[in-house]
């Protein structure tokens, strides 16, 4: 951790100070660079970054209000007497400075890695093998971008023996910034894949921009029955590294590789010159080999003895790449974040917990296993726990191990402790746990998915697994594409397209979007039940919902006369004034909408007259942006709107928003944004011109029964599932009343089991359908997959002949839908 004073860090950024003298020996131990995850705390600095779509100048004030006293900025405009500022020509570049000095000081071994998959789980799975001997820092969960790998840099102190950190890189030039902040001793390239390809090349290029890590160290680890061996091993060649490579196939390389594997496990084989070892995982997939055999040649690069780890092997479990949030008993949000515990991630962790909970206004309540770091001494461990957690405001601590339930006296919040997991499950009640935030966060050994399971909402075993990190990425990349002063209008209406509106919301809320819009009232009604400040857009406004709008401050979309004369009637009935509204015109879709100039001077000549009503925006809806032949029709929209719109416009003083872009439209007319444009399927992964999305949902449940069936038999109603020899059947509980369609059935729709594709035979039921596994390894409890990583939803619309919007959307409410963020 960083421990220099204002003045000190200043002069390593050589910046300008200005500050008090009393602040110049102001000790910093920590920067921070995201205001929302900061609730409070002593001797911090906040480094205000810029990008295309945030300025973190924007949240000094906020973060004055909760205690932060010392600002890193490039902007001088925000330099006053209100607190302590270093002014420095760019933010970003001074924290990755800031990490490369705080490096220096570091006089352990680091290992860096890099490559295009498996990063993040061979530095987890050293870290398992390794700390039992060594005390490691390492970068929290995959801090690996540019502003990750500095944050992790940061950690470093002189406490630890090790630092295991992790690059990530997505397009040219960006390595080169990282070298100087991780400096690796020993490297580890992961392997070389088409991930993050877009911005570059060839697979040669990217390779090349990866290789730059390493330029300095001593030793790089890497396989060498790969296409990109020979240029790496050229490299070191050239870079006076020694390779540690090795093959599954190659004899030549510093380790050979044999692997066995059996039902659940591999056997692998490793000779090293003419010494000969021995050791098993508890995996069989190809991936889970390469990196547990770049984790064995990790520790060989280490020059540690490979027999004090090949034990450990065995207990490697999987990597919980980002939290799950899911629903638990008694209006509990349950966060699971086990397999993980240190302190470093325990922070991070805290920040998601104090997010979550002030959404819905809950209890905030971790349940924490002893924390296996050696790095300090054990009272001092906890003592910095109970710190942390004091300082998150947490209101209640479970601790769950032998260490904790011997130093429970340091904890100064309301707490209980059980020396192991069996304790704790002999007193556990139900009726204890309400209206919780719940984190649960443990070390592997401790077995916390059980508890999860005792805390999670009993439900339909089939989930609807949604990426929150997906989906923002998403919304930057539409970001991307627009002027900096356009606003942006989600929407969230038929349930968030499906993948649940209150979660959505909440997120798109802390990524300061400027709308939301609604199919009907009653959805903005729950948003704000749910704590949704921002503005709303109801796009069907009822009669019967005027209540409920003027109520909640719900924004209707006038398309009519007719429904502005009775909503001005509510709204003056109850004494407001400019109350804010939409107006919609119609240029060719025929749906609602005014469509004549005649209709829209009606409309302008009420609201002049009146005091009651606001025009926020003035909109309209294009017919066929995502259909090139529909072109010369949009261009005609565009010409329609700008005249009608135009005359709203000249008719008041105001400003008036304008906008006509969905998705489609944003990704194929970007001159038309003018002041906000409506993002909706793109922010769900669906584009319309190749833009590099990424799918955020995963439609997952899992297999009831495997039986077999004789040949002539069939399966299913009606007897349509014919077999015609012996066949094996998994029988999965899911069906038409969750929104597979029936159209799927009888061998046009398929899912995936294990990585295996098997065909859907019969018809399908309301709650289940059927599939052919006919040579293929499955058994009951194996995980389905609906649509997901192997299938798209543009795949699987394309093959029942609809849009991806049905697909989205007709997913059941009874559908358990479980949120992922990393």
């Amino acid at each position: 951790m960083i421990n220099l004073t204002a003045k000190q860090i200043s002069a390593v950024l050589n910046g300008e100070f200005f500050a008090s003298s009393s602040f110049q020996d102001y000790t910093i131990s920590e920067i921070i660079t995201d205001s929302r995850t900061f609730f409070g705390g002593s001797n911090v600095a906040f480094i205000a970054l810029t990008g295309p779509v945030f300025n973190g100048h924007n949240y000094i004030a906020q973060l004055r209000k909760k205690g932060v006293q010392i600002f890193i900025v490039s902007d001088k405009n925000f330099v006053d007497d209100k607190a302590s500022y270093i002014l420095v020509k760019n933010t970003g570049l001074a924290l990755q400075q800031l990490a490369a000095y705080n490096r220096k000081q570091f006089l352990q071994p680091v290992i860096g890695i890099t490559g295009s998959n498996g990063k993040t789980i061979v530095k987890e799975w050293l870290y398992d093998l390794l700390s039992t001997e060594l005390k490691i820092v390492r970068s929290p969960k995959s801090y690996n971008s540019q502003v990750g790998v500095p944050l992790s840099a940061l950690l470093i102190d002189t406490q630890y023996d090790l630092a295991i950190l992790e690059a990530g890189i997505s397009k040219p030039e960006e390595m080169q910034r990282l070298e100087p902040i991780i400096k690796p001793e020993i490297g580890v390239l992961t392997n070389i894949g088409d991930a993050h390809q877009e911005n570059f090349q060839s697979l040669d290029e990217k390779l090349n921009e990866k290789l730059k890590l390493f330029v300095d160290a001593e030793k790089l680890v890497f396989r060498a029955d790969r296409f990109y061996s020979k240029t790496t091993l050229d490299f070191c060649l050239q870079n006076s590294i020694t390779p540690v490579n090795w093959s599954l196939e190659e004899q030549t390389a510093t380790i050979q590789f044999k692997c066995n594997a059996k039902s659940s496990s591999t056997t692998i084989e490793a000779r090293i010159n003419q010494e000969h070892y021995s050791f098993v995982i508890p995996f069989t997939d190809d991936s889970a080999i390469e990196n547990a055999c770049h984790c064995f040649a990790t520790i060989i690069a280490l020059e540690k003895n490979p027999k004090d780890f090949l034990a450990q092997f065995s207990k490697l479990q999987p990597v919980a790449m980002r939290l799950e949030i899911k629903q638990g008993i008694n209006n509990c949000l349950l966060i699971n974040d086990y397999y993980n515990s240190d302190l470093n991630s325990l922070s991070i962790a805290l920040s998601v917990l104090k997010q979550q909970a002030a959404k819905s206004h809950l209890h905030k309540h971790v349940i924490l296993s002893d924390i296996q770091q050696t790095g300090i001494e054990t009272a001092e461990l906890y003592s910095k726990v109970n710190q942390l957690l004091q300082e998150w405001g947490i209101n209640k601590l479970t601790g769950i191990g032998e260490a904790l339930y011997k130093h429970q006296h340091i904890f100064k919040l309301e707490s209980e402790f059980y020396s192991n997991r069996h304790e704790f499950e002999k007193h556990f009640a139900r009726s204890n746990y309400s209206s919780s935030a719940i984190l649960l966060k443990g070390a592997r050994q401790f077995e916390f998915e059980k508890i999860s399971s005792l805390l999670q909402q009993k439900a339909h075993q089939t989930v609807l697994e949604i990426n929150l990190n997906a989906l923002v990425h998403n919304l930057n990349t539409f970001r991307k594409l627009l002027q900096p002063a356009t606003k942006i209008m989600v929407m969230v209406k038929a349930f968030s397209y499906g993948s649940g509106d209150v979660e959505i919301a909440q997120l798109l809320q802390h990524q300061n979007v400027d709308y939301l819009a609604v199919a009907v009232a009653d959805e903005g009604v729950q948003l704000r039940n749910a704590g949704i400040t921002i503005p709303i857009v109801v796009m069907n406004p009822e009669h019967d919902s005027f209540q409920n709008m003027i109520d909640f401050n719900l924004e209707p979309n006038i398309y009519s006369l007719q429904l502005l004369q009775q909503f001005e009637a509510a709204v003056t009935e109850f004494g407001i004034t400019n109350f804010p509204i939409h107006v919609k015109i119609d240029t060719g879709m025929n749906r609602l909408g005014l469509k004549t100039e005649k209709e829209i001077e009606q409309v302008i000549e009420f609201i002049v007259k009146t005091k009651h009503l606001n025009i926020q925006s003035v909109f309209s809806h294009l017919a066929g942006s995502d259909d090139q032949e529909l072109d010369d029709f949009t261009h005609q929209q565009f010409e329609r709107f700008a005249h009608l719109s135009g005359l709203i416009e000249k008719a008041f003083k105001y400003k008036i928003d304008k906008h006509i872009l969905n998705s489609a439209g944003i990704e194929r007319f970007p001159n038309h944004q003018m002041n906000m444009v409506r993002l909706g399927i793109g922010l769900y992964g669906i584009s319309q011109t190749g833009l590099q999305l990424q799918q955020i949902s995963t439609l997952r449940t899992t297999v009831s029964q495997v039986k077999t069936i004789g040949t002539n038999e069939t399966v299913g109603y009606n007897r349509k599932g014919k077999v015609q020899h012996q066949s094996r059947v998994a029988v999965v509980p899911m069906g038409y009343a969750d929104g597979i369609n029936r159209r799927l059935g009888n061998g046009l729709g398929s899912a995936f089991i294990n990585g295996q594709e098997a065909r859907m035979i019969g018809n399908i039921c309301m709650d289940m359908l059927m599939l052919d596994v006919t040579n293929l390894d499955v058994s009951p409890g194996d995980t389905v997959e609906i649509f997901g990583p192997n299938i798209s939803i543009s795949t699987l619309a394309q093959l029942l002949e609809t849009i991806p919007y049905e697909i989205l959307t007709g997913i059941s409410q009874r559908v358990k839908r479980v949120y992922l963020q990393e």
